[in-house]
Protein backbone atom coordinates (compact mmCIF):
# COMPACT_ATOMS: atom_id res chain seq x y z
CA UNK A 1 0.00 0.00 0.00
CA UNK A 2 1.44 3.35 -1.03
CA UNK A 3 -1.14 6.08 -0.40
CA UNK A 4 -0.67 9.50 -1.97
CA UNK A 5 0.19 12.20 0.58
CA UNK A 6 -2.50 14.71 1.45
CA UNK A 7 0.08 17.24 2.61
CA UNK A 8 3.82 17.57 2.16
CA UNK A 9 5.70 20.20 4.12
CA UNK A 10 9.08 20.88 5.66
CA UNK A 11 7.62 23.26 8.26
CA UNK A 12 7.22 21.56 11.63
CA UNK A 13 4.55 24.03 12.79
CA UNK A 14 2.40 23.27 9.73
CA UNK A 15 2.91 19.52 10.12
CA UNK A 16 1.88 19.73 13.79
CA UNK A 17 -1.21 21.81 12.98
CA UNK A 18 -2.22 19.33 10.28
CA UNK A 19 -1.83 16.38 12.68
CA UNK A 20 -3.87 18.18 15.34
CA UNK A 21 -6.55 18.92 12.73
CA UNK A 22 -6.74 15.23 11.80
CA UNK A 23 -5.25 15.48 8.31
CA UNK A 24 -3.31 12.25 8.78
CA UNK A 25 -0.32 10.59 10.40
CA UNK A 26 2.78 12.53 11.32
CA UNK A 27 6.20 10.95 11.75
CA UNK A 28 7.90 13.27 14.22
CA UNK A 29 10.55 13.31 16.90
CA UNK A 30 9.14 12.62 20.35
CA UNK A 31 10.25 16.04 21.58
CA UNK A 32 7.96 17.74 19.04
CA UNK A 33 4.84 15.89 20.20
CA UNK A 34 5.41 15.02 23.87
CA UNK A 35 3.09 17.73 25.24
CA UNK A 36 0.36 16.98 22.69
CA UNK A 37 0.47 13.26 23.52
CA UNK A 38 0.42 13.92 27.28
CA UNK A 39 -2.56 16.28 26.82
CA UNK A 40 -4.40 13.72 24.68
CA UNK A 41 -4.39 15.91 21.57
CA UNK A 42 -2.31 13.33 19.65
CA UNK A 43 -1.91 9.57 19.96
CA UNK A 44 1.36 7.71 19.47
CA UNK A 45 1.14 4.69 17.17
CA UNK A 46 3.38 1.66 16.66
CA UNK A 47 5.12 2.19 20.00
CA UNK A 48 6.85 -1.20 19.82
CA UNK A 49 8.56 -0.20 16.59
CA UNK A 50 9.81 3.24 17.60
CA UNK A 51 13.61 3.29 17.47
CA UNK A 52 15.55 5.05 20.20
CA UNK A 53 16.99 8.38 19.09
CA UNK A 54 19.69 9.79 21.34
CA UNK A 55 19.89 12.95 19.25
CA UNK A 56 21.84 14.18 16.28
CA UNK A 57 25.58 13.85 16.02
CA UNK A 58 27.89 16.69 15.18
CA UNK A 59 31.02 16.06 13.16
CA UNK A 60 33.56 18.82 12.84
CA UNK A 61 37.25 19.02 12.01
CA UNK A 62 39.41 18.56 15.05
CA UNK A 63 41.45 21.66 15.45
CA UNK A 64 43.31 23.07 18.31
CA UNK A 65 41.38 26.34 18.02
CA UNK A 66 37.71 25.75 17.31
CA UNK A 67 35.90 28.89 16.04
CA UNK A 68 34.00 30.62 18.86
CA UNK A 69 30.49 30.16 17.39
CA UNK A 70 31.08 26.42 16.90
CA UNK A 71 32.56 26.12 20.41
CA UNK A 72 29.48 27.86 21.86
CA UNK A 73 27.17 25.50 19.97
CA UNK A 74 29.09 22.41 21.12
CA UNK A 75 29.02 23.62 24.73
CA UNK A 76 25.28 24.30 24.48
CA UNK A 77 24.53 20.83 23.12
CA UNK A 78 26.66 19.17 25.79
CA UNK A 79 24.88 21.15 28.50
CA UNK A 80 21.45 20.21 27.11
CA UNK A 81 22.36 16.54 26.94
CA UNK A 82 23.62 16.77 30.51
CA UNK A 83 20.22 18.13 31.58
CA UNK A 84 18.50 15.17 29.94
CA UNK A 85 16.55 17.25 27.41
Amino acid sequence: MDPAPRLASTQVALQRRAALDGVGFWAAFEGYVREDIEAGRLVSLLEDWLPAFPGPSLYYPSRRHVPAPLRAFIDFIQAERGRGT
